[in-house]
This record gives structure tokens, sequence and C-alpha cells, in this order.
């Protein structure tokens, strides 16, 4: 059966921080059920009920389902996903707010693999306090990359302009350098240039990559890396016909704005990507899951324990990430079908 807006799920995040308060803003606006069908996972008691807002805040009504294959087009649905009561304390990362979020990420991934969803949309989780024994992953990216079997996967922040993503993710700065490797960086950009394409309508994308050391290593002077490693596959790239460029150093690359020549902008680690981007489009800025077979986004920020509770979050981020989820469905949509049917 064909759906004529996505069905996305929303993972509610960590209770304890700013998750239930940006999907119930986002939900206030109601031209949003013409871009999609939202699915969010958890009780809408625990969820809007429950949790501190304005006073004079507008109630959100939920079909409260049991199974997502009941979902209706046109409402707002929440799927069950635990019973049990239990304090909710604002700012206050507990065992069960923990646990809310686990077991909603992994109903809502359950139900998408299942054909029941099109896409997610995941609030941020404390990745402590998200810690299981059957839940032993850095972050979503980790955690999803695995349950849906892809062989690799990119982490990619957009806003309507700006596009980056990086090389490598959670892991400790000091061992960046051995993880990068000609193998995995031309792994990365082949994920980047297909995600570009299909994820986003750019048919010969223009690529940059940043260098590890600073000014590019300075022909070997400030580390081998971007000699011995970035240099030669991006050189590859361009003998092959793509519009790969650099390395570039990363200081002068984002500070004389040269970033805007290219559609996106491949970092090497973690804060490389990070800083720039959260610096220059923190408020509406996505985090999108490049290289998986489904859709998958998220607001740019964290849990904000610090703000949970007074109603002050912006949603500007997680409704981008909401309109993100449903523009690359449709573009993947657009991709699948015969060049003779569009």
């Amino acid at each position: 059966m064909s759906h004529p807006l996505p069905r996305l799920g929303f993972s509610v995040g960590d209770l304890a921080g700013i998750g239930p308060e940006v999907i119930y803003k986002t939900l206030l606006d109601e031209r949003l059920l013409n871009i999609c069908t939202p699915v969010v996972y958890g009780t809408a008691a625990a969820l809007f009920d429950d949790f501190p807002a304005a006073p004079d805040a507008e109630h959100v009504t939920f079909r409260q389902l049991r199974d997502a294959a009941d979902i209706a087009p046109g409402r707002l649905n929440a799927v069950t996903c635990w019973e049990e009561d239990f304090v909710l304390t604002p700012g206050q990362p507990s065992t069960a707010s923990g646990r809310a979020a686990r077991e909603s990420l992994l109903a809502a991934s359950r139900d998408l693999k299942a054909g029941k969803l099109d896409g997610i949309v995941t609030a941020p989780i404390s990745k402590e306090n998200t810690q299981a024994d059957d839940f032993r992953y850095p972050g979503h990216t980790e955690f999803l990359t695995s349950y849906f079997g892809a062989a690799d996967s990119l982490m990619v922040l957009a806003d309507e302009t700006l596009r980056i993503a990086t090389v490598t993710g959670h892991m400790p700065l000091k061992d960046v350098s051995a993880k990068l490797t000609p193998d995995l960086l031309r792994t990365k950009i082949r994920l980047l240039m297909k995600s570009l394409q299909q994820d986003f309508g750019i048919q010969k994308p223009r690529i940059a990559v940043l260098g590890l050391n600073p000014h590019a290593g300075e022909n070997g002077l400030l580390g081998r890396e971007d000699l011995d490693v970035v240099t030669p596959v991006v050189k590859q790239f361009g003998h092959d016909g793509h519009l790969v460029f650099g390395p570039y150093p990363a200081d002068g690359y984002f500070g004389t704005g040269q970033f805007r020549q290219f559609d996106a902008t491949l970092a090497l680690y973690h804060d490389q990507g990070l800083i720039p981007f959260k610096l220059m489009a923190f408020e509406r800025g996505v985090n999108f899951t490049a290289g998986l077979p489904v859709v998958r986004t998220s607001p740019d920020h964290g849990t904000a324990y610090g703000l949970a509770g007074q109603f002050r979050a912006s949603e500007e981020s997680f409704r981008a990430a909401v309109y993100m989820a449903a523009e690359v469905w449709r573009k993947r949509q657009e991709a699948a079908q015969p060049r003779s049917a569009r």
C-alpha cells in the first residue's frame, strides 16, 4: 500500500531533557500534517500531559495506539511504548528516563524495519543515561547503522545551504589519526556523494575535504596524514571525474567563506565539523544519517537538561529535522521511479 505522505516516527529521547517540549511545540503547527503523518513513540500522558508547560499552552490531542499499523493519516498518532508510571523531574535524568528513551527508540526502529513507518526523527538522548546490557552504543548513529545492517554510515549536519559530514565520529581525538585510512576516507566520500545525489537531488556534487593537521600539514612539516592519506585519495576521485577537492586547512576554509563554493564539506573528525556548523546553524541545523536504507534525522542539539521544564527551548531544529526527513523521503521516492514515470 502506498502512502501519499511519509509516516514519520518521533522517538522521544530522554524525557528529563527538552525532547517532549520541542516535539510538543513542533506539533502545535497544524501545517505539519500537510507534509507527513507524525507518530510519537511514548504515552501521550507521560509526554504531554505531565511535563511542565506554559500556563496558557494549548492542549495536543493524540490517537493513542497499540500498533503502528493503525496509524491514521491527517492525525497526530502516539504509540504506547511503556505501561508503568514514573516520576519525571525535568533536568534530572534517571534510570526510568533512560529506559523510556531506549524503549521509544527501539519501538520506532522496529516499526520502521517492519514497513509501518517511512522514517524516524529522533529527539536527543543522553549517551551515558541510555546505556544498558542490550544497548551499548555511543549514540543514535551507531545503533541505527547496526540495527539496519548498513555496511557503514555517515553523519551529515545540514541546513538549507550548509552541509558538513564527518569521517570519524564519537571517538577520542587521540585515536583519529590511526583510524583515518585511505579505505575509510574513500568509503565516506562515496557515501557523501551518493547521499547528495539521492537524498538532496544534486547530480554532480562539489565536495571539499578538510585537512587533518594545522595548515593541512604544511607539506608534511606538521604531520604526514594529509600528504600520505588525504591528498592521494582526493586526487584519485578527481582523476575518475568527480568534483572532489582538498585537503583544505579548516580555519581558512571556514574563515574566508570558501565553504560556500561547495555542496558539502567532509571534516575528518567530530569537532572539526561540528564547531563551525553549530556556530553558523545551531538553531536550525539537522543531523542526517547518510548511508542507511531508511530515513533518519534529528535536531543538532542535545538534551539541554539546563533548559528542561522552563518552556524556553526552541523547536526550530526539531521542526527542520521533520521537514528534512519528509523531503529526503520524497526525493528517494522520485529516484526509485523509472525515468519515464517522472
